[in-house]
């Protein structure tokens, strides 16, 4: 089967924007797929496909985070660059803190847009070379305890800190404890590439 292509993913719902990041990407001879919101893009995207997403903050329905948190439940580990207006930096950061790979602030130099998205091409590379390896994720998940095991497969299917420490009765903080176990243990910092790894093994058994 031929790979897949990497490609540059631009959700914005300013079709001028969309129009002049798709003349500047394929400038220099990256692939493009343009759409208007975050709806859109969810609903064509395969977390097979290769590249980065670049990605407004701010949209109408729903928001660039938004759209974050939803790829990190569906295991996709595409690096995001945020695209942000000068009042967003707060939730630029708070994107950041949720995995996001990098966030250009408006207005930037074409050379830095080419530049973050010619990293994060090789970021996402480097990530799946590493996902690919299934032996190592598996002798990494042999090495939890049950209750970390517990909070993996409650972290995986999207529940808050607070649900899993209700299903398990113990406390936010100790759920905390345990998630940071899994996350160094499983040798990741994204909850993207942790339901990734999850995935990855159910599709080998």
């Amino acid at each position: 089967m031929k790979p897949l292509t990497a490609t540059v993913f631009v959700v914005d719902d300013d079709e001028a924007v969309r129009s002049s990041l798709r003349l500047l990407l394929k400038s220099v001879g990256l692939p493009v797929s343009l759409h208007a919101s975050a709806q859109e893009f969810l609903a064509s995207y395969d977390p097979a496909q290769p590249g980065c997403l670049v990605l407004d903050i701010r949209m109408p329905g729903m928001s660039g985070l938004e759209l974050q948190r939803h790829l990190s439940l569906r295991g996709a580990i595409i690096p995001i660059v945020f695209v942000t207006g000068h009042g967003d930096v707060p939730m630029a950061v708070e994107a950041m803190q949720y995995g996001a790979f990098d966030f250009l602030q408006k207005p930037f130099r074409d050379q830095d847009l080419i530049d973050r998205v010619q990293r994060a091409f090789e970021k996402d590379a480097s990530t799946r070379r590493d996902l690919g390896e299934i032996g190592r994720i598996q002798a990494r998940l042999a090495s939890l305890t049950a209750r970390e095991r517990e909070v993996l497969v409650l972290v995986t299917s999207g529940k808050a800190n607070k649900v899993v420490a209700a299903e398990l009765k113990v406390s936010p903080r100790t759920v905390e404890i345990h998630r940071a176990r899994v996350m160094e243990k499983m040798e990741t910092q994204s909850l993207a590439q942790l339901v990734r790894m999850v995935m990855e093994v159910e599709r080998h058994r």
